[in-house]
């Protein structure tokens, strides 16, 4: 099992939210986030257009963190459909790290491993 983690944009959560669960893959979780990445929390095609004052203001930018849990065989539809979803070719599309899960728990069943995501 993998874990797929992705920070996204938030104007982006329900239309991802939505080619996942075409895929088969309708079980995920959401976090508000907040972070910065190469853009420096700014709206501009590149932070080096910027005098150095204003580059050391960085501020940070709200996001949505998704994790989803899935078999090994899913990932790379996961990433793929994410990815699709997501990429604007600008600064502030987001991450995908994919995570290995060691073991998993319904907590209601007890049941464990791949049962316990579906």
């Amino acid at each position: 099992m993998k874990e797929v983690l992705a920070i996204i944009q938030m104007n982006k959560m329900e239309a991802t939210k939505n080619a996942l669960d075409v895929i088969g893959i309708p079980s995920i979780t959401a976090y508000k986030v907040t972070g910065r990445g190469r853009q420096l929390g700014l709206s501009i095609p590149h932070p080096s257009e910027l005098p150095e004052s204003d580059r050391r203001s960085m501020k940070y930018i709200p996001k949505r963190m998704i994790s989803i849990i899935v078999e090994d065989e899913f990932v790379p539809a996961v990433v793929a459909v994410i990815t699709k979803v997501n990429r604007t070719g600008n600064f502030g599309d987001g991450r995908i790290f994919v995570c290995p899960v060691e073991e998993s728990v319904r907590i209601r069943t007890g049941e464990r491993g791949s049962v316990a995501i579906s």
